[in-house]
């Protein structure tokens, strides 16, 4: 080794990077308890849920033959014999529909827009928003089995409980829809003297009817639904018809009304949804070419 070259102990010395201070601190390992803790509850309550519904875990493998069966029953040999009148019970529940979903638009609304933070007061928006919770927890089907005592076994009974059973959903969509809009125009209505309604008319309403429309019309799609339920109560419509035929176990008639059901459900979806779309979006321009 030549007299100017420098050791290796010195080279390493060098190599070594310099002391900045005491070495980091690392942050602690999050605790996995929670998560494992929470796991272990939900677990339990699926197992407890399980044994509770005294299932026949033996006969899950004939379950597949028995569905092939009864889909044998109803679909290889329809029953058109009885098309006219389920296309006649058919309109009935499309009309108790229909008339449930203009009562729950009508009166939600104006209560909705009433529910909003920076409209109603808020006692009002409390009471009502509270309203609309308690509307939402009862289902269609027991609005119904209340109102069968007062107006008895009637298309107007399934009818009144869709419009009732809408009005909590409906609402809520509404006030959502309203506390979404931008400020700027009702500050400018209120700025100018403008009283509650005036704020409403002028400022929320146009802002907000596109998408309230579209709601309406998904409520519309809802009570298509939920009105073949009502049926099977006897509230008429395609539901009272299927309800019959089960119980009597003609499966050709049966799968028949499935059939007609299914159609007139899907068609009332694409023009609804077509419609929706329209509102959303707006027209379109026709023959106009978008690439000059």
């Amino acid at each position: 080794m030549s007299a100017g070259s420098p050791s290796p102990s010195q080279l390493a010395a060098d190599a070594s990077p310099p002391s900045t201070g005491p070495a980091p601190v690392l942050p602690p390992t999050p605790s996995r308890a929670g998560p494992t803790v929470a796991a272990v509850l939900l677990g339990a309550v699926v197992l407890v849920s399980v044994a509770g519904l005294d299932i026949a875990w033996g006969s899950l493998g004939e379950i597949p033959v028995r569905v092939v069966t009864y889909l044998e029953l109803l679909f290889s040999a329809p029953n058109w014999e009885k098309l006219p009148r389920a296309l006649f019970e058919t309109w009935r529940s499309v009309s108790m529909a229909w008339l449930g979903a203009i009562g729950c638009v009508a009166l939600s609304i104006p209560l909705g827009i009433l529910a909003a933070r920076g409209v109603g007061p808020a006692w009002l928006r409390t009471l009502l928003r509270g309203a609309f919770a308690v509307i939402r927890a009862v289902p269609e089907v027991v609005i119904a089995l209340i109102l069968l005592t007062v107006t008895g076994l009637t298309p107007f009974t399934g009818a009144l409980a869709l419009g009732i059973a809408g009005i909590g959903t409906h609402g809520k969509w509404v006030y959502e829809t309203i506390e979404s809009v931008q400020e700027g125009a009702s500050e400018a209505v209120r700025a100018s003297g403008g009283t509650t309604a005036e704020v409403a008319r002028w400022a929320l309403w146009p802002a907000a009817a596109p998408a309230l429309m579209s709601f309406a019309l998904y409520r519309f799609e809802i009570n298509i639904r939920t009105s073949a339920v009502l049926g099977l109560i006897g509230a008429g419509g395609i539901g009272t018809m299927l309800s019959n035929y089960t119980n009597y176990r003609e499966w050709d008639t049966v799968g028949m009304l499935l059939i007609v059901v299914v159609v007139i459900t899907m068609l009332i979806d694409l023009v609804s949804g077509g419609i929706r779309r329209r509102i959303m979006e707006g027209a379109r321009a026709r023959g106009v070419d978008r690439t000059s």
